[in-house]
């Protein structure tokens, strides 16, 4: 997870300084563009401790070796349906909530609702039909 911790810490450490350099250049005057900023610096130093602290208690992975091969990487990843049409019906269900926000709330219902049932089309798909288990 060293990859990882850097590259968070790194985040870390540059919306620290972006918010630092901005706060310096409006005299601390404006008061959401330096905190927002510095927030997400410590966001970033957040997760980048969580990975820290997760991964002293975990044994190194393979991406972590330097001469690890492919191989080493081995067992299921998890199940994949490769034919499935829920997800975009989940998305443009996604679309017209957003959609729904900005314009009317009654299309956000619509959106709403079928977005339930993109759900639970998607989360039963195995269950029943042609790919039941």
């Amino acid at each position: 997870m060293k990859t990882e911790i850097g590259f968070f810490a790194g985040i870390g450490v540059f919306f620290v300084a972006v918010g630092m350099l901005y706060g310096f250049w409006s005299d601390w005057v404006e008061p959401v563009g330096w905190v927002a900023l510095n927030l997400c610096g410590g966001l970033g130093f957040m997760i980048a401790f969580f990975l820290w602290a997760v991964g002293r208690k975990l044994p190194a992975r393979p991406e972590d070796d330097e001469h690890g091969e492919i191989e080493e990487q081995e067992g299921a990843y998890g199940a994949f349906s490769p034919y499935s049409w829920w997800p975009l019906w989940l998305a443009l269900s996604g679309t017209l909530i957003f959609l729904g926000v900005a314009v009317a709330y009654w299309i956000a219902a619509f959106g709403l609702i079928m977005g339930v049932w993109a759900v639970c089309g998607w989360t039963f798909e195995y269950f029943k039909g042609e790919f039941a288990h």
